[in-house]
Formats: C-alpha cells, structure tokens, sequence
C-alpha cells in the first residue's frame, strides 16, 4: 500500500464498464467482460483510499466507491472485520466480486425438498485477484464470510444497479424471507431508502 491512492485505476474501471454498458450487451457478456475489467482492477492494490477500507469491529463494512449517474451500476468496497459474516441473501442483479485484499468463503445455498435453505455446492474462496459473478440467472443467493478470523479482508463488489438502493431478501434456514435495503457506511451519507 502506498500513502497516495492511485485513483486513476478506479476512474478507469469506471469509464471502461461505463463504456461496456453504453453497448447494452446481455448479461453474459456483462459479467465476462465486466469480469476481466474488475481482474484488472483488483491486481493492484494500491488505490483504495484508506477512509474506504476500514473495518468495524462487530460487522462487515459497504462503502460507496462509485454510483453511475444513470444508475446502470454502482462499485462498492465492502471490509471485513476478523470472522464476519453475511447472512443468507440474495442480490437481484448482477454483481461481480473481486478480491482486493485477504480472502473471503461464498457459500451458495438453495431451497431444499423441506422449503429450507441449506448449502448448495462446493463453497467458492476467493483469493486476491480473483473474480466471482453472481445474477438471478447464474446463482444469487449465498452467504458470504471473511476467511480469516484474525485479519481484515476487502472486496470490490459491482453490481447493476445502486445496490444501495435495491430491495433486496435476507433467507433464514427455516425458509423465512425478510425484506432488506442495504444502504452504505459512508459517512454523512443515510441510507434513505430504509423500509423499516
């Protein structure tokens, strides 16, 4: 890590994607192409600014990095304390993950015969550099959870849509659903969009 984020590798991933979009490819494409951008992103860690990378103490961090103005996607980087955890959720767009720093464990899960969500597959781990896709289409419910339970880990998320914004469904084992927005850490910045 450097004192002086190089924020030209984010501006540039930015305008690549923006440019990627502006073509309205389907999805496939998306998540291939937006995939070896964001690979190209997360090679280097020496741009996220230190306010966008700290960690809380009892729970994971979302901090808004970029929101497109007309709302096609939006890049997140989400910080994980020591042994943090999501619950089972899901996204309901696309979202590409790439791994910036430490290592993180995605556990996809889906309904079993009983209506309960259980594990579904292998869990995935992902390494610094590497690149995960989620969508409604290819698997989009998963807990998610920081692989080491004694050092901080960090992700950059992007996602089709102002993540922050969208309903999204926490699943409990039992088969309960509940209704969540998720908003950002950002400080100053509320989430408005708060159903409760």
């Amino acid at each position: 890590m450097t004192s002086a984020p190089n924020l030209s590798r984010l501006r540039h991933f930015v305008q690549q994607l923006a440019a990627l979009l502006a073509l309205q490819p389907d999805e496939p494409a998306i998540l291939a192409q937006g995939a070896a951008l964001l690979a190209e992103l997360v090679a280097h860690d020496d741009w996220l600014p230190d306010d966008y990378a700290q960690p809380h103490p009892q729970y994971y961090q979302q901090f808004l990095l970029h929101a497109d103005s007309l709302a096609r996607f939006s890049v997140v980087s989400f910080v994980w304390g020591p042994g943090q955890t999501t619950p089972i959720h899901d996204h309901t767009v696309w979202g590409l993950i790439g791994m910036l720093r430490g290592a993180e464990h995605a556990q996809p899960y889906a309904k079993n015969e009983a209506g309960h969500w259980a594990p579904s597959g292998d869990a995935v781990t992902l390494l610094p550099g590497q690149v995960e896709a989620v969508s409604p289409r290819v698997g989009d419910v998963h807990r998610v959870s920081n692989a080491f339970a004694d050092k901080t880990s960090i992700s950059i998320h992007v996602y089709g849509a102002n993540i922050g914004a969208v309903q999204r469904h926490v699943y409990l084992e039992d088969g309960t659903i509940k209704n969540f927005v998720s908003g950002y850490t950002n400080p100053n910045l509320p989430n408005i969009w708060n159903l409760a």
